[in-house]
């Protein structure tokens, strides 16, 4: 017999949560990495393989999502976001005790699988459940959401971290609450025509027609693209400021900290702007992010350094639920799983691209300031990307 339900706010909040174990897997080991380094110091290749103990998992996300897409359309979404909290829970502990540095990779892996799954099927489930502006309000939370806890975990590591490298793993055990949550206060949706309808069996949909190809192509180019700028603020800021003077990494760790709050404002500010055609928002975004990078590439001292990084980091807050509730809006139930695996492995590579990019303009350019000032210009080329987005015809946000 079929079950109706009613999304409530704890549906929210228990499929807002989850993406907090994706900013957890990097952030919260962060850091450790220096005890890490001390403990393997006689492995062979230690320089290279204990850095993947943090980024193993993002590019397994990277890799795995469309797969994670893929399964969510087959099997279902719920019953696989619950066993990938039990996966997540298990491989994250077990560093805690594991004393060899290739078994410790090897959970690692187990994290990344799990961490994609999650990341998918969560998100897959908030567009299943609500539509229109109640999606848009939900998915907007989910980046300030990770943004907000990855100030939260970077602390916490740092705290737990100062007993043994080990303590912080116990954190991933948090999985496990986020497992009861999700099984209280959701169910297995069963389609778009009947949302609150509990599904009585998989769907097994693995068909591809229908599937919008070429605007879904032109929205991952377009995520991957801004990806690059969404997380260069986060990732180089530290490196900027050490280049402007300041040695202290407290004070470091703070002022990052107090820029990157432009995230969660940005967000709060999308949530306000129902109506609002993609086009327009993306050529506000990306001149946002380029004001902010010029500030930081021109900035002789700290506080204009720290202005261009809030204003690129307001753009940032405002470019990613704008890019996620696109992809959102042209996606069926029967596609919608596979579709948002494939925008946020877009987003994953862009991560993995951003410090790559940087980099390589920092070593052309006389250093980390003129690799800023370069992302200016190339985010200001951000204004042929909201024409594109303009000329496909999508002149809302609103799914």
């Amino acid at each position: 017999m079929t079950r109706h339900h009613q999304p409530t706010v704890m549906t929210g909040i228990s499929l807002l949560l989850p993406i907090t174990l994706t900013t957890m897997a990097v952030v919260l080991l962060a850091p450790v990495v220096p005890k890490l380094m001390a403990e393997f110091g006689n492995e062979p290749g230690h320089e290279w393989l204990v850095p993947m103990v943090l980024t193993l998992p993002a590019l397994c996300s990277a890799i795995l999502c469309p797969f994670a897409g893929m399964l969510g359309d087959y099997f279902g979404r719920r019953t696989l976001l619950l066993a990938s909290f039990l996966l997540y829970a298990a491989a994250g502990i077990a560093p805690v005790f594991l004393s060899d540095l290739t078994q410790i990779l090897l959970s690692r892996l187990g994290v990344g699988v799990a961490e994609a799954l999650i990341y998918v099927l969560s998100t897959t489930m908030i567009g299943d459940y609500y539509k229109g502006a109640e999606r848009d309000k939900w998915l907007a939370g989910q980046t300030a959401f990770a943004s907000m806890s990855a100030l939260l975990f970077f602390n916490l590591g740092g705290v737990l971290g100062e007993e043994s490298w080990r303590t912080p793993f116990w954190v991933y055990a948090s999985a496990l609450g986020m497992f009861l949550l999700v099984l209280i206060h959701t169910w297995e949706p069963s389609g778009d025509a009947h949302p609150d309808d509990e599904a009585e069996a998989a769907p097994h949909n693995f068909s591809w027609a229908g599937f919008p190809w070429a605007k879904m192509a032109v929205i991952v180019l377009i995520t991957i693209y801004g990806s690059v700028f969404f997380y260069t603020v986060q990732i180089q800021a530290a490196s900027g400021l050490s280049e402007l003077g300041l040695t202290s990494s407290a004070r470091i760790g703070f002022l990052t900290s107090v820029a990157s709050i432009g995230v969660p404002l940005g967000t709060w500010i999308y949530s306000r702007t129902g109506g609002t055609g993609v086009a327009r928002l993306l050529l506000i975004e990306f001149a946002l992010l380029a004001v902010g990078f010029m500030l930081m590439g021109r900035a002789s001292g700290v506080p204009m350094f720290l202005i261009g990084c809030f204003i690129n980091q307001l753009g940032a807050g405002l470019l990613l639920p704008t890019l996620l509730v696109w992809s959102m809006s042209i996606l069926s139930f029967e596609v919608r799983s596979r579709g948002t695996g494939f925008w946020q492995s877009a987003f994953a590579l862009g991560q993995w691209l951003s410090p790559l990019i940087v980099t390589f303009f920092a070593l052309r350019m006389g250093g980390l300031l003129g690799s800023f000032q370069m992302l200016s210009y190339l985010a200001a080329g951000g204004v042929i990307v909201a024409l594109l987005a303009g000329r496909m015809g999508h002149n809302s946000a609103q799914g």
